[in-house]
């Protein structure tokens, strides 16, 4: 699944300032869960220790991006991590799918108005492993594209590793094509590509997405 950190390649970070604080939220503070017995809970509220847990329960992300599990410290670095310095946003969500017995099934890390008013990115997407298969994951991620369309969103945005099959199916039957690609992305003990993959929640065309995101637009073909 994408994290946010994928995409941290300063060498083409845009000159554009935060918007707002990071503290601004909106009508709707975070996802409801369409699953019984799982609940939305706000990770920023002392759910270090919580992520910190799934994380190592469920490593298959690591594995498939980092080529190792997830080290310490990892859940803290998804919380309070920053955004890379000048890129523009809104706020950044970070939430967790808590089950009855008070262990996450899976959790979120989303950022509105990323790099453009209306381009909302998804940079973790994350569901236990063995609720694979079941449907799960994808209840939960239509879940959270509604609640970001309801709180204005036009746009959705991800990074996923290139090779990292099921979770490049995941996002392709999910309605997101690529955008762009960026080569030599450190990760853990990794160097990946990645796709960055985009979808209109509108039925927009791909042009506006180009209109609005200078960053991801394919470079000018020279004149032979």
């Amino acid at each position: 699944m994408p994290r946010f950190t994928v995409l941290q390649d300063a060498s083409q970070f845009d000159t554009m300032v935060a918007m707002n604080s990071t503290e601004h939220s909106t009508g709707m503070d975070l996802p409801a869960s369409p699953i019984q017995n799982l609940s939305v809970v706000n990770l920023r509220n002392a759910g270090e220790v919580a992520l910190q847990e799934f994380f190592e329960e469920n490593p298959l992300y690591f594995l498939s991006t980092h080529g190792i599990p997830a080290q310490a410290g990892e859940a803290h670095e998804e919380i309070y991590s920053e955004l890379p310095a000048g890129w523009a946003f809104n706020h950044k969500y970070v939430f967790g799918y808590e089950d009855s017995n008070g262990k996450l099934a899976g959790m979120g890390n989303v950022v509105s108005d990323l790099l453009a008013k209306g381009v909302w990115h998804v940079g973790t997407f994350i569901v236990a492993t063995d609720r694979h298969g079941t449907g799960d994951a994808q209840a939960l991620y239509a879940s959270v594209e509604e609640w970001c369309r309801h709180c204005g969103a036009r746009w959705m945005r991800l990074g996923v590793v290139a090779g990292n099959a099921r979770a490049e199916a995941f996002w392709e039957r999910s309605g997101y094509v690529q955008v762009a690609r960026r080569e030599g992305i450190v990760m853990g003990q990794r160097t990946n590509a990645i796709r960055v993959m985009a979808k209109p929640l509108r039925g927009q065309p791909i042009s506006e997405y180009y209109s609005l995101v200078e960053r991801d637009r394919p470079a000018p073909t020279s004149a032979v």
